[in-house]
């Protein structure tokens, strides 16, 4: 099983109760979520953006969703658009290419949570790899998100 360091020492010194879960490879979450047999709803997808002074955010929503970014950029009173792959690459050193994990406050990046991820009984995401995610119950993932800022800005795909 493979879980990014930075990830795996940042749930560890936060105390949080998860479980590492391995699958076959996929390059969507949408294929994460059918080789998984997990909700998409569950299963929290992570979208590096940008702004227009080379700050990045991390927004976090459910893979069955798409970033709407008006309600978003009108909540962080900026300009976001995603960043590029060499960008991704270059934040997120000890993840795969674009396996990206939900909680990038453990790269120092930070967090928007799409409020539709709140409340559920199971949250997933991506470990750094595009063959294990992690599980762990929603209050945990709602625990570590608390310091996040929250709002609606996805719209289901």
């Amino acid at each position: 099983m493979a879980i990014a360091i930075t990830l795996q020492q940042y749930l560890d010194n936060s105390d949080i109760d998860y479980e590492l879960i391995s699958h076959p490879y996929t390059q969507s979450s949408n294929e994460t979520a059918q080789v998984g047999q997990i909700s998409g709803e569950e299963l929290a997808k992570a979208v590096l953006l940008e702004d227009a002074y080379g700050d990045y955010f991390l927004a976090v929503i459910p893979s069955t969703h798409w970033v709407d970014f008006r309600p978003l950029n009108k909540q962080l009173n900026t300009r976001l658009g995603l960043a590029t792959e060499s960008e991704l690459n270059e934040v997120f050193r000890d993840c795969e290419p674009g396996a990206v994990p939900a909680l990038a406050q453990a790269y120092g990046i930070p967090v928007i949570v799409d409020d539709s991820l709140t409340a559920h009984d199971d949250i997933y995401f991506e470990a750094g790899s595009h063959t294990d995610i992690v599980h762990m119950p929603g209050r945990e993932f709602d625990q570590l998100m608390a310091g996040s800022q929250h709002g609606r800005f996805s719209h289901h795909v």
